[in-house]
């Protein structure tokens, strides 16, 4: 047991830089990533992620590095970066294998290797493990040891702050796991949960976000049912909360580096146990589709092909995360089916929205025209706050206020203006 260990935190996305800098709050931590330029902007104060204010990283004690030879004097090291699919829907461990080799080369006796990416059980002893030794030269198990701890970062939530919730940790050994308790206890103030062993704490990592899929999707799919007979889920949803043990899940788009990705890690486990995950690949399916559905009904409701305004890009309301974002697929969907589209994001970069989808956002809302359908799809605070007067001088005579997402259920809208939503 070391009261004072060197850390390290490999991956300084939204989830490795909350970490770290909460860890060198109590720990001497180095923060590092392969991405120089991420490393300089945060030496500048600027977290693109905003999760982590200007002011605090500049008072922050964390060192930043983009170079593996500043790592090679921690005792232990955390992994977290990113687990996404391949488009085959499999598991994409490069990163991790990546990040993986980097610490091979750096550690030394006696380190601890914690992941906290998201992976299904047994990527961190059968896969990493092996691989830490192969390159280090070192044994798994007697001069080098594992841990896990899954990241539960929800980007843009400050209430649940990595201080403020609950950590998983497991180790390899006893002394590894005590080690940890007292590493993410200084943290949370003692907030941690001891698994039974790593490839518990990988399973309760997979399956958190795998339930939650699941049950967007039984909304998702109510609401599509509900919408053919013209009603709405929301107002559905609202009588059914009443009770007091209904889930108060809503429907939309499932997209994000999570709840989108995390089912098929622990489907590719299940394949491989030879088991047919019927339920969990049907909640993607259905997630995966809901894009186009929405497509499909502003179509319809449209009849004709016109100008649509997309009002959001990220996968969630006010953060600038693209990756894996399922507006994308409502664009695709009304461009395919004849419309023009615009789109806009009050949070958004414009390159990176380029570069990921070949999306081209509009730079403020100032529009030469006005549009026959405006599909409000991430419920960002400045489209909440939309008036009537708003919508109107988007939209033409009749125009279509399409609400994904139910922001605007208690607008009355202008009279000529159409409404449409889930």
């Amino acid at each position: 047991m070391q009261a004072d260990p060197k850390i390290t935190v490999v991956g300084l996305g939204y989830v490795g830089l909350p970490l770290a800098i909460g860890l060198a709050r109590h720990f001497r931590v180095t923060g590092f990533d392969v991405d120089q330029g991420r490393v300089a902007e945060l030496r500048d104060g600027k977290d693109r992620t905003n999760e982590i204010d200007g002011a605090v990283l500049r008072a922050s004690a964390l060192r930043l590095s983009a170079a593996a030879a500043d790592i090679d004097d921690s005792e232990v090291f955390i992994i977290a970066v990113p687990t996404p699919v391949a488009a085959s829907k499999e598991p994409d461990l490069g990163a991790v294998l990546a990040a993986t080799r980097t610490v091979a080369g750096a550690m030394r006796p006696g380190a601890i290797v914690v992941y906290e990416s998201t992976v299904y059980p047994g990527v961190t002893e059968d896969v990493c493990g092996p691989v830490l030794a192969d390159v280090s030269g070192l044994r798994c198990g007697e001069d080098f040891f594992l841990g896990y701890s899954p990241e539960r970062i929800n980007p843009g939530d400050k209430e649940h702050t990595i201080e403020r919730i609950t950590k998983v940790v497991a180790g390899q050994t006893e002394a590894v796991t005590e080690q940890l308790l007292a590493i993410y206890g200084r943290l949370t103030d003692g907030n941690v949960f001891r698994a039974r062993d790593i490839k518990t704490a990988e399973a309760a990592k997979v399956i958190e976000n795998a339930q939650r899929d699941i049950n967007i999707a039984f909304v998702n799919e109510v609401a599509m049912i509900l919408g053919r007979q013209g009603l709405s889920v929301f107002d559905v949803l609202e009588a059914a909360e009443t009770k007091w043990n209904f889930l108060p899940f809503r429907p939309g788009l499932v997209g994000g580096h999570c709840i989108g990705v995390d089912p098929y890690y622990l489907a590719h486990l299940a394949t491989q146990l030879d088991h047919d995950p019927e339920i969990i690949l049907a909640g993607r399916r259905i997630n995966d589709g809901m894009g186009d559905h929405v497509a499909a009904c502003v179509a319809r409701e449209l009849t004709a092909p016109g100008r649509v305004l997309v009002l959001g890009l990220t996968f969630k309301e006010n953060v600038p995360d693209l990756r894996n974002s399922k507006v994308t697929d409502i664009i695709l969907g009304l461009t395919r089916r004849g419309h023009r589209v615009d789109v806009h994001d009050a949070h958004a970069d414009g390159a990176e929205a380029m570069a990921l989808y070949d999306v081209a956002l509009l730079p403020d809302l100032q529009a030469p025209s006005r549009y026959d359908a405006i599909v409000g799809a991430v419920p960002h605070d400045v489209y909440r706050q939309f008036g009537p007067a708003d919508l109107a001088r988007l939209l033409v005579p009749n125009g279509l206020v399409a609400d994904v997402k139910g922001m605007w259920r208690d607008l009355a809208l202008p009279e000529g203006l159409r409404r449409w939503q889930l």
